[in-house]
């Protein structure tokens, strides 16, 4: 049997932490689901900025005509994936869904494409925490809902 006082347990604890930072983080936008207005002024800071040519196209072509439906999939997106890392749900696809919604805020932000992006407290951390997760997640870890 896998106890708390090995690998799985320790990517058990992993996916409590994340779970609870990705909750707290959607919690935070909950009012993105009444108005995407909330988002549209964050992608325009990002845009003012001056990000890099690649982030600049996505945020103009992809990211701002969405604003209305990302603002509510955002918000659901890190409330399910909380909830499911805290759960232990499907902690590797959690994990890897996840850490693609991460990637791509950070894309968009362009902020990955700066020396500054290596000191920051949701830059690696949080990359590495659910690479972690999506990696080492594919098997039940220990008290975790069953699936």
């Amino acid at each position: 049997m896998t106890t708390l006082h090995s690998p799985a347990g320790g990517l058990r604890a992993l996916s409590l932490i994340m779970g609870v930072f990705l909750v707290l983080m959607g919690y935070g936008k909950l009012v993105w689901f009444a108005d995407s207005a909330h988002l549209t002024y964050e992608l325009e800071q990002w845009l003012s900025f001056e990000p890099v040519t690649i982030s600049r196209w996505y945020l103009e072509r992809v990211a701002m005509p969405g604003a209305p439906l990302f603002a509510r999939l955002v918000v659901l997106g890190e409330l399910a994936a909380g909830a499911a890392l805290i759960a232990g749900f499907r902690v590797g696809l959690t994990g890897t869904v996840a850490l693609a919604m991460v990637l791509n805020f950070q894309f968009a932000s362009g902020i990955m494409f700066t020396s500054g992006y290596l000191t920051n407290g949701f830059g690696p951390p949080v990359i590495g925490g659910l690479a972690a997760l999506a990696i080492g997640g594919g098997r039940r870890l220990p008290y975790s809902v069953p699936w």
